[in-house]
């Protein structure tokens, strides 16, 4: 049956479970009388969808409370074990696998080094190694806390690169830096046979997953709009124009902020990040004299060269005198930053601007008052004196939390029911008489 507006009774019976349902993810345990006025729906409605999900073992009862002159009333909560998910982080040196229940409780993790040879090699991203990684460590995590493949949810993954879609392959990868052209990632995943068919994976970009984290559990709630970018041995962002709607993967790294200039890993000239990524702020130091760590890989080699540029921040105390070279290529970069941040505020005006990813944090902590300052200055008037930047609050590893979010709120837009749960109707009969009559 189907209502004016081209919905289906079955679309209204769904949004009102996944109403339901993210309400009392988020604000709860709250009582049926609070989810009506949470929902916009009616008591008979709350009731109906709520005895659905407690009966599918989705909701449970978490105590009562008073209520004025009448029964106390019992409180709500979604069922944490009621499914679980895994996230992955396909990072810069390795392969983060961890599964979660529904409250996001890490059950398990592993993880699969990616790092061989120097920082610009791109064979650590070898297609055949990380999909080996992954067959290996999804049974792995799910052995550990003994899981039972069929409870999964999903698996989402976070890549870093544009993620095209396709019928025949899924979720395909095209991650120039990194050497991955039209990669069938998701059609890789599915004959390998880890999981049963209707376990989906979703599969994204890594600044979208750091987004999505952020907005729903991090220092993004309560904005309605946000850019949240990623550092790590690159650059990336994510647009959100909705608090709880995906966000926009951008590839905000590799815009042109010098003409002519330094050569990006993308094959480019002049990209932001070329001058702002990891990789390429080691190398900048290092061609103007610097001497990173022999041999350490890129976080201890950033913090090397924080500490040179910082010392009074060290064991060395106040009086140590900082290394003028670190300190010259740290500004430099704190003003490309800067005019990177202002093409956010004046393309997309956010709210926010949040700054993740384990080099994103370090560098943050250092110098994030004059990138900001740096921003406001090439940045339109007004964009610029309403938007807030800040540090994520969820740590470094927040990719991975965020990539298992994609099943979940897949899950909650299904209104809480499996994928392959969803009940077919039958087709108007005006559309099976015409598709008779297009066959004769």
């Amino acid at each position: 049956m189907r209502v004016r507006n081209g919905r289906t009774v079955r679309d209204l019976r769904r949004e009102n479970r996944t109403a339901v349902l993210q309400r009392l993810y988020f604000d709860g345990p709250l009582s049926r009388f609070s989810l009506g006025p949470a929902t916009g729906m009616s008591s008979g409605s709350v009731s109906n969808v709520v005895a659905e999900l407690v009966a599918e073992g989705l909701v449970e009862e978490a105590g009562s409370v008073d209520s004025a002159g009448g029964r106390p009333r019992t409180l709500l909560r979604v069922r944490a074990q009621a499914g679980y998910l895994i996230g992955v982080d396909i990072g810069e040196t390795r392969v983060r696998i961890e599964l979660f229940d529904l409250a996001l409780t890490e059950l398990a993790r592993v993880e699969k080094p990616l790092a061989t040879g120097g920082p610009r090699r791109v064979d650590r991203y070898d297609v055949g190694v990380v999909v080996e990684h992954l067959r290996t460590g999804i049974p792995e995590v799910l052995e550990q806390a003994g899981i039972a493949a069929d409870r999964m949810l999903g698996v989402g993954i976070g890549v870093p690169g544009i993620v095209a879609r396709s019928v025949e392959d899924g979720a395909v990868v095209h991650g120039q830096t990194i050497g991955w052209d039209a990669v069938p990632l998701e059609r890789l995943l599915r004959e390998s046979r880890l999981l049963p068919d209707t376990v989906p994976y979703c599969i994204d970009n890594g600044a979208k997953t750091l987004g999505q984290a952020e907005m729903w559990f991090g220092a993004g709630r309560g904005a309605q709009s946000a850019a949240v970018v990623l550092f790590g041995s690159g650059v990336g962002a994510c647009v959100v124009a909705d608090d709880m709607g995906p966000g926009r993967a951008v590839e905000w790294g590799h815009l042109t902020v010098r003409v002519r200039g330094r050569r990006c890993r993308c094959g480019a000239l002049g990209c932001l990040e070329a001058y702002a990524g990891a990789e390429a702020l080691l190398e900048r130091w290092a061609e103007a004299g610097g001497q990173p760590p022999e041999g350490a890989d890129e976080e201890t080699a950033l913090t090397a060269m924080l500490a040179a540029a910082y010392p009074e921040t060290t064991p060395a105390g106040p009086d140590a005198e900082p290394d003028a070279t670190a300190l010259a290529v740290l500004e430099e970069t704190a003003e490309y930053l800067g005019a990177g941040f202002s093409d956010l505020i004046n393309l997309f005006q956010p709210e926010r601007i949040l700054v993740g990813g384990w080099a994103g944090l370090q560098l943050g902590r250092r110098f994030l008052d004059l990138v900001t300052a740096h921003a406001t200055s090439y940045a339109l008037t007004y964009p610029a004196a309403h938007v807030r930047i800040g540090l994520g609050s969820l740590g470094p590893d927040a990719v991975t939390v965020g990539a298992a979010i994609l099943p979940l709120a897949d899950f909650f837009a299904r209104g809480g029911r499996p994928e392959a749960a969803e009940p077919r109707e039958p087709d108007p009969a005006w559309r099976t008489t015409l598709r008779e009559r297009l066959s004769q």
